[in-house]
């Protein structure tokens, strides 16, 4: 009896259990009604390329570069007055009348927009200032007028610059600039410059010690009659009065130029032939007034500073000298070469009143970077800064 009902319940619980898959894929039908329908996916949207690095590029229908010409003076003369407060006329006189008579030592761009100079940028090449062993570019000045600055015009003259470098295979550009000068820097940083590795030094004269030691000597006058110490005169002086009695320091001339490559020879172990005649073509010819000077031992040439007075180089508007090379031949080491060449500079150009004395050493220089210290030289308010070019 037990059995028969367990064999008649069969059926019945099947039929239950079919009942119960329908409810449920019942239940999961309208569940799947009350979803919200799946979204098909949008296709990708196609990148953007990405903006050029240099604003130059932007630019090209509102600002156009090209080489400067003697005939944009007036303009860039006007433009720097505009910026520095005070007219630059000579010195701008001078770099184009250089890069007319040397024009692969030059590079100088300008920026047009609707027909007027907007802007122009100056860059003489480097051969072996500061120490240097690689050839590069030095940024002297780069401007852009007041009402069009913002819009990459900078950008479009360094481009220019920076081009124009590669192609005659320049291995980098330098410059220094005011480390107050936050417009500026941010300006290099964002064109690719970064610190060089060097300092800038400068030595005011009015606290030298070469100056205000008890064996230095006073500068003659210039009022004195039949003793026109002029040092930017074309004809040599023969009027300066010996630093110390050391040597003989006079001031250097073209004639002087064999004696100045046997010098650099000894000391860098390199023949810088065409370095040396082009830095004392700059010397004697491009700098504002003839600073540079040679001194000899009974008739020899034992050693020379090669050095620069000017008024407009990395955005100075004070004069200030700069010395590019100093060399001291090895069988005149430590006989007081070196400081007789300096005291005697700095009598100078108290004479001529330029008040502030540069240079840039590297700071592996430790030899050369111990004299200038000794000079009394210091770390000027200039920050060194250097553009790898690859």
């Amino acid at each position: 009896m037990n059995a028969k009902k367990k064999r008649a319940s069969a059926p019945a619980a099947k039929k239950r259990a079919a009942a119960g898959a329908l409810k449920q894929a019942a239940r999961a039908t309208a569940a799947k009604s009350r979803a919200p329908a799946a979204r098909t996916p949008a296709p990708a949207a196609k990148a953007r390329p990405a903006a050029p690095v240099q604003k130059a590029r932007l630019l090209t229908s509102a600002a156009r570069t090209r080489p400067l010409a003697p005939s944009d003076l007036d303009a860039v003369v006007a433009i720097d007055a505009t910026i520095v407060g005070r007219t630059r006329r000579a010195y701008f006189e001078r770099r184009l009348a250089a890069a007319l008579r040397q024009p692969k030592l030059h590079l100088q761009f300008a920026a047009e927009s609707g027909g007027a100079l907007v802007g122009y940028a100056l860059g003489r090449v480097l051969e072996g200032e500061f120490g240097r062993t690689r050839p590069g570019l030095r940024l002297e000045v780069i401007s852009v007028a007041r009402g069009v600055q913002g819009r990459g015009i900078g950008w479009a003259l360094h481009a220019a610059l920076e081009e124009a470098a590669r192609k005659r295979g320049l291995a980098e550009l330098r410059t220094s600039t005011p480390w107050r000068d936050s417009a500026m820097l941010r300006f290099l940083a964002a064109t690719g410059y970064a610190l060089s590795g060097a300092l800038v030094l400068d030595s005011a004269l009015h606290d030298n010690p070469l100056l205000t030691r008890p064996e230095s000597v006073s500068s003659p006058s210039r009022d004195k009659a039949g003793d026109p110490n002029d040092w930017s005169a074309p004809q040599a002086n023969d009027f300066e009065q010996l630093a110390r009695d050391v040597a003989d320091v006079r001031l250097l001339s073209a004639k002087d130029i064999d004696d100045v490559v046997r010098i650099d020879r000894h000391v860098t172990g390199r023949d810088r032939r065409d370095y040396v005649q082009h830095s004392l073509d700059e010397a004697l010819r491009e700098s504002g007034v003839r600073i540079s000077l040679a001194a000899r031992i009974d008739g020899v040439m034992a050693g020379y500073v090669m050095a620069r007075a000017d008024l407009g180089d990395f955005g100075r508007t004070e004069p200030v000298a700069v010395i590019d090379t100093l060399g001291v031949a090895p069988e005149y080491a430590h006989r007081g070469i070196g400081h007789a060449l300096m005291q005697q500079l700095f009598l100078n150009l108290g004479a001529l009143r330029i008040e502030r004395l540069e240079t840039v050493v590297a700071v592996r220089a430790l030899p050369l970077l111990g004299f200038f210290l000794d000079t009394g030289f210091a770390p000027a308010q200039r920050l060194a800064l250097v553009k790898h070019l690859s």
